[in-house]
C-alpha cells in the first residue's frame, strides 16, 4: 500500500509532529509514504516524493510544516481536481493523509465525491473551530503564545496607565481569544460568535474610570463583527480623547513557534491513529479526540456542524468582568 501525506490551509504548530508519527507508523507497518508538498496545488502539479523515517529525524519540535502549504483554488475546479487525480495515479498512491481544517476537508468533500480515494484527515488549525474534536493540532500552542503576548502587554499597560486592544487571530472563531482572554484577566472579550454591543464596552470603561481603575485590557478577535481593532481602538479614542489608547495586533506570530507539549501528544496520537484508520478501512473520516479517547468524524459532518463556545463560558466572561 502507498499513502500520501499533505498539509493544507494555514499552517499550525505541530503538523510536523503529525507528519512525523504518519511516516513513523507507515514505516512500522511496511507502508510506503509519499509526502505531497504545498497541499493540494503540489498534489496537482505532481510535487510528490517518497518519505523515510529519517525525512522526519529530529521535527518534532519544528513549528511550521516541512511539507509546506497552500490554499489552492485550482483544486475547486473540475480540471484540477482530474489532475490532482491523475498525479496520485502516476505515483501509485492508494490513500491519502490529509492535515487541515475546515477549508482542507471541504476540499476533501468535492474530490472524493468524485474519485474513489480513501482518506482520513487530521485537524490541523488554530482555531479550534472544528466539531468531532475536543483540540485541534496548533491550537494549544497558539493559545499560550497569544496568553504570553498579553500578559506582556498588561506589564507595559500598567506601567503608563494604558487601554490596550489586543487583537488574536480568529475570522470565523473566537476560541483563541476566549481562552486567552480569560487566562490574562482581560476586562472585555470580543468574539465572532457574540454581537458586540460598543456601548457596553464604552459603559464599562467609563465605569472604570469612575473607580479610579487605570488599566483595561480588550482582547478581541479579528473576526469581531464590529470590525476589528483598528475599530474598536477609533470608537474608544473617540469616546474617551484623553485616555490613552493603544492597539496590538498579534497576528502570525501566533501561527509559529515550537509546538506545546499538549500539541505534540495530540498530533502523535492522531497520526498514529489515522494510518491505523486507512489499515481498518475507516475512510473519509477525520480522526479527533474527544473525552481523551480517539473517534472518527464523516468530513461531511466535520464541514457542516461548527464547533459551537457554551453559554457557560460567555456568562463567566460577563461576571469576571466586573
Amino acid at each position: 500500500m502507498r499513502i500520501g501525506i499533505l498539509t493544507s490551509g494555514g499552517d499550525s504548530p505541530g503538523m510536523n509532529a503529525a507528519i512525523r508519527a504518519v511516516v513513523r507508523t507507515c514505516v512500522y507497518h511496511k507502508i510506503e509514504v509519499y509526502g505531497i508538498r504545498r497541499g493540494y496545488q503540489g498534489m496537482i502539479e505532481g510535487d510528490i516524493f517518497k518519505m523515510e523515517t529519517t525525512d522526519v529525524s529530529n521535527i518534532i519540535q519544528r513549528g511550521g510544516t516541512i511539507l509546506k502549504t497552500a490554499r489552492s483554488k485550482e483544486f475547486m475546479t473540475e480540471e484540477g481536481m482530474q489532475k490532482a487525480y491523475d498525479a496520485l495515479q502516476l505515483h501509485g498512491i492508494e490513500g491519502l493523509i490529509l492535515i487541515g481544517g475546515d477549508g482542507t476537508f471541504r476540499g476533501a468533500v468535492h474530490f472524493f465525491e468524485r474519485f474513489t480515494v480513501p482518506a482520513v484527515g487530521l485537524p490541523g488549525t488554530i482555531d479550534k473551530d472544528l466539531s468531532g474534536t475536543d483540540f485541534t493540532i496548533g491550537y494549544d500552542t497558539a493559545v499560550n503564545t497569544a496568553v504570553q503576548a498579553i500578559d506582556k502587554i498588561r506589564d507595559t499597560a500598567e506601567a503608563h496607565d494604558r487601554l490596550f486592544v489586543v487583537e488574536v487571530m480568529g475570522r470565523d472563531a473566537g476560541y483563541i481569544a476566549l481562552n486567552s482572554g480569560i487566562a490574562c484577566g482581560a476586562e472585555d472579550i470580543l468574539i465572532p460568535e457574540q454581537v458586540t454591543n460598543m456601548d457596553d464596552v464604552l459603559e464599562r470603561i467609563d465605569h472604570d474610570e469612575k473607580r479610579k481603575k487605570t488599566v483595561h485590557i480588550i482582547v478581541t478577535a479579528e473576526g469581531d463583527d464590529f470590525g476589528g481593532s483598528k475599530e474598536i481602538t477609533q470608537t474608544i479614542k473617540d469616546r474617551f480623547p484623553d485616555k490613552d489608547v493603544r492597539m496590538c495586533v498579534l497576528g502570525h506570530i501566533q501561527r509559529g513557534g515550537s509546538p506545546t507539549y499538549a500539541d505534540r501528544v495530540l498530533a502523535s496520537r492522531l497520526g498514529y491513529a489515522a494510518v491505523e484508520a486507512l489499515l481498518a478501512g475507516n475512510t473519509q473520516v477525520m480522526a479527533g479526540i474527544m473525552n481523551d479517547k480517539v473517534v472518527y468524524t464523516p468530513f461531511a459532518n466535520v464541514i457542516k456542524e461548527e464547533a459551537a463556545i457554551s453559554d457557560d463560558m460567555l456568562e463567566m466572561i460577563r461576571v469576571l468582568s466586573v
